[in-house]
């Protein structure tokens, strides 16, 4: 009942809804990357390495992709070839993949006839890689490591505040000094020392859990000392009282009756700290430690991206996943504060 409320009052105001409007196409982008996806993410083509975005013609009465011819290898130049095309196919056959991991296919959205032509909408990388390809595969990582990682804080930093608040006592003592203990330790050497001690045991491909387990315990601890003063507060109510005198177990009154008073507050913060978990990422990949060949992430995208060549001949598409982490931020936060605004009335603005 309480989810639906705050859905309704987003829907009614402009800013709720176009932030909320951006994350569920990007999400939504991200569960169907396959099929919207031309290429495999690895798929490389060595002759067409920094390929500019194809542009799209009608002619023949159909929508057809410019053919280009290189001229400049040395700086990747490429031209337009006159008269030269190739059809689109709507719903073609190209890689195969499972989709939704139920049933294998090799439709997808938009494929490409003639073994020549490529369809590179935001062009290619150094290794002749459709980037656009890159970038949904990539919003796999990007957009669900801050989903798992804020649910698995939550669920943390619940356990540790609500029983600390709840218990008091010793249990109290020992579960805020090990918090303090966390919060006090440098973010950024604790998440570099976690991924290097880490990283040996696990291959590439579960990489990204590890990324989410090691986000996830550097943040853990300032939600469960904001929730242990929530439930203090909560705990003194008489319905809590109540529920005591009955005999019902700690877990299920913080369940029944602390939780709900709670659901609020853990959703404005975590849609608050979700651009946390991407930054972070992204910043583990940028700097080489987070999510490895051959997966893909926005991060990863970027620190292949950091050459000296991309900027001095401006290949400016190898930087569309710095705007594609740029927009989710700032759709999370503009979320963040519509959903302060409508859970907290001495919040609301004008």
């Amino acid at each position: 009942m309480i989810l639906f409320r705050i859905f309704r009052e987003v829907l009614r105001r402009p800013l709720g809804v176009l932030s909320a409007g951006v994350l569920i196409a990007l999400y939504t982008a991200a569960l169907l990357a396959d099929v919207l996806a031309p290429y495999a993410t690895n798929e490389q083509d060595l002759e067409r390495t920094y390929h500019p975005p194809t542009a799209l013609v009608w002619h023949d009465g159909s929508l057809q992709v410019q053919a280009y011819e290189l001229v400049d290898p040395t700086e990747a130049k490429y031209a337009a070839v006159v008269g030269q095309s190739y059809p689109l196919r709507w719903w073609g056959q190209g890689f195969e993949y499972r989709f939704l991991g139920l049933f294998k296919t090799q439709r997808h959205l938009l494929t490409i006839d003639g073994a020549e032509g490529r369809l590179y909408l935001l062009g290619s990388d150094s290794t002749g890689r459709d980037v656009f390809s890159r970038l949904l595969y990539g919003a796999r990582v990007s957009l669900f490591i801050g989903l798992l990682g804020i649910t698995i804080t939550t669920t943390l930093g619940f356990l540790v505040g609500g029983l600390s608040g709840y218990f008091g006592g010793r249990f109290d003592f020992v579960a805020m000094r090990c918090v303090e203990f966390m919060m006090a330790m440098p973010g950024l050497y604790l998440l570099l020392a976690l991924r290097s001690a880490l990283a040996p045991h696990f291959e590439s491909d579960q990489m990204f859990f590890v990324i989410v387990v090691i986000l996830s315990l550097i943040g853990w601890a300032g939600t469960a000392r904001v929730l242990r003063g929530m439930t203090l507060s909560i705990r003194q109510h008489q319905y809590v009282m109540a529920a005591e005198s009955m005999g019902q177990s700690p877990l299920v009154i913080l369940r029944r009756h602390v939780l709900p008073n709670l659901v609020s507050y853990l959703l404005v913060a975590a849609t608050l700290s979700i651009p946390g978990y991407i930054l972070g990422e992204a910043a583990l990949s940028f700097l080489g430690l987070g999510i490895q060949e051959p997966s893909a992430s926005w991060g990863l995208m970027l620190s292949q991206a950091q050459d000296v060549k991309v900027f001095y001949l401006n290949f400016w598409w190898l930087l569309t996943p710095g705007f594609a982490i740029f927009v989710t931020v700032i759709a999370y936060n503009i979320l963040g504060d519509v959903l302060r605004d409508i859970v907290d009335p001495k919040m609301k603005t004008r």
